[in-house]
């Protein structure tokens, strides 16, 4: 890791230790440490990207099912920058439906990589009157993302446990992950902002379950149902990890967190066409 991370994991173990928390505890959270990159429209970091349109497409590529969120110049990240296996180059899109109504109801959004070299076009957005949803009867916000990169830790207290109170149970392994996430919270600059935070781990708002596992396991059922294609492997909901996280800001949804999620076999696949988007809104 590079020297300004290992100074922010530094200064985490010191509050982490102030407050109470066991070395042990501390270190067994540290170790799941994942560099990200964040992406934000404000700062002097180098473009990456930019949010919303246009929409530039090959020209075979079928018209997407919900709005361009995000374009993203995979070139552009240095390496190093997450522990995702992206692409080298090219373009990765996020798609989004950030409708409230749909939460929990199936999949949110998509993603699609265009690889260097595709002819693209821009493609006029006339998407079916079903998917043109509140909060965006309007465009999605634009803008140039600018890069900075960081390091994540968890978000989550609890494990998938189907039959107990809420499916869920305390971490075994980590008991003082409410307090580890609390001191992380607090850290100077540390939380998610308004923009992309690209790899690292998904927040929701109850701290409850990694996210992305969550969406790993609501992505077998789809495949089950036939509403998403099959994986290559076998791909089990811990195998899924966070793609990206996006705080939106739109009227309306000022504390959704809306994330898109892919199993790391997936990635090594490039099969965007399994990404699950899921988000969380505490009105």
């Amino acid at each position: 890791m590079p020297p300004e991370t290992l100074d922010i994991l530094s200064e985490f173990r010191e509050r982490a230790l102030a407050v109470g928390i066991p070395p042990d505890d501390i270190a067994r959270w540290t170790d799941l440490a994942r560099p990200c990159a964040f992406l934000g429209t404000r700062g002097d970091g180098p473009v990456v990207g930019r949010l919303g349109g246009p929409l530039m497409l090959p020209a075979d590529a079928p018209d997407p099912w919900c709005k361009l969120a995000a374009t993203i110049d995979l070139a552009a990240l240095p390496a190093g920058a997450t522990d995702l296996d992206l692409p080298a180059d090219g373009h990765l899109l996020l798609f989004a439906d950030p409708d409230p109504d749909r939460i929990g109801e199936g999949n949110l959004g998509t993603a699609l990589h265009i690889p260097a070299g595709t002819s693209v076009e821009e493609r006029p957005v006339d998407l079916d009157p079903e998917w043109k949803n509140y909060p965006y009867e309007t465009d999605l916000p634009e803008g140039l993302l600018r890069l900075s990169t960081d390091v994540s830790l968890p978000y989550y207290t609890s494990v998938y446990a189907p039959g107990q109170p809420l499916d869920c149970v305390e971490h075994p392994e980590h008991p003082h992950a409410n307090e580890l996430i609390e001191v992380w919270t607090e850290m100077p600059g540390e939380g998610i902002g308004l923009g992309l935070q690209l790899g690292g781990y998904a927040e929701d708002e109850h701290w409850a379950e990694d996210p992305s596992v969550a969406a790993g396991r609501e992505a077998a059922r789809a495949v089950a149902r036939g509403e998403l294609p099959a994986p290559d492997t076998d791909v089990r909901p811990e195998d899924w990890v966070c793609l990206a996280q996006w705080v939106h800001g739109l009227d309306g949804l000022e504390t959704a967190l809306y994330s898109w999620s892919i199993s790391r076999q997936d990635l090594v696949a490039g099969r965007f066409d399994r990404v699950y988007a899921t988000m969380t809104w505490n009105p």
